[in-house]
């Protein structure tokens, strides 16, 4: 059986969604990275345990997690997973930590989740087909002037701290700013509650599941400098409801 629809994936995030429940505010045995992030018991239980059902499911898939790599990575058909999306906020007991997964084929993302398993709540996308809450269809919203925006800023210290010219112009966009982290305000944005994101310093795992999620929601999804998300490392992002908001926030970061 090669070919994964919705309901393998959405079956995969719910199974993935109870491991991380069954230990979130539990005893976790954090450790810390090379780059000083976190990890914990979790982020390995749920990465294991979405490995072994994509390979029952699919043996001859690829995947690519946050935690253990690449499997099969010349695969034409490959899953990527960040199985504890926030691993900060799960460890000190904040609900809005999120799964994320994503299911390429020959490099173009044709489905992807973002589950907030302490919320109860599953976005999904696939491409050319729309995204959902819940099997119900979401939009982002057509807000397209700038001054009237709601922009989610997320990793504000790493921007503060890398650009912080950026960071101050960005506390001048729109009419109200949030600081974030993580991927729930990229949820927020497809279903319509927010207009804009700016997030920093991604990977795949951060960046490919809700970048089609955000794009059949009708929003855009680039790079800092406007470029489509490829398979890179430390990518800056835009996130907008409109091309005109992303024209917007392209101009402001470019100063």
């Amino acid at each position: 059986m090669n070919n994964a629809s919705l309901d393998d994936a959405l079956a995969i995030a719910a199974a993935a969604s109870r491991v991380a429940m069954s230990l979130f505010r539990g005893a976790l045995d954090v450790e810390f990275k090379a780059d000083d992030s976190p990890v914990t018991r979790a982020d390995r239980a749920v990465e294991a345990e979405v490995r072994r059902l994509i390979s029952e499911r699919f043996p001859e898939h690829g995947i690519f997690g946050e935690e253990q790599g690449f499997d099969r990575a010349d695969s034409e058909d490959l899953w990527i997973v960040d199985p504890i999306d926030g691993t900060r906020s799960f460890m000190t007991g904040h609900p809005l930590f999120g799964f994320l997964l994503a299911k390429l084929h020959r490099g173009e993302t044709k489905l992807s989740i973002v589950a907030l398993p302490a919320l109860g709540e599953f976005y999904d996308a696939e491409r050319g087909r729309g995204a959902r809450l819940g099997g119900a269809r979401i939009r982002a919203s057509d807000r397209r002037v700038a001054g009237d925006a709601v922009l989610y800023i997320s990793e504000a210290e790493k921007i503060w701290r890398d650009a912080p010219e950026v960071f101050t112009r960005l506390l001048d966009f729109g009419r109200t700013r949030r600081f974030a982290y993580d991927c729930y305000p990229y949820a927020l944005l497809a279903s319509g509650h927010v207009d804009a994101v700016v997030d920093y310093d991604l990977q795949p795992y951060d960046y490919v599941p809700v970048a089609l999620l955000v794009e059949e929601a009708g929003g855009v999804m680039t790079d800092w400098q406007g470029r489509r998300l490829a398979m890179q490392a430390n990518v800056p992002v835009i996130a907008a409801a409109t091309v005109e908001l992303h024209h917007a926030l392209l101009d402001t970061i470019r100063g």
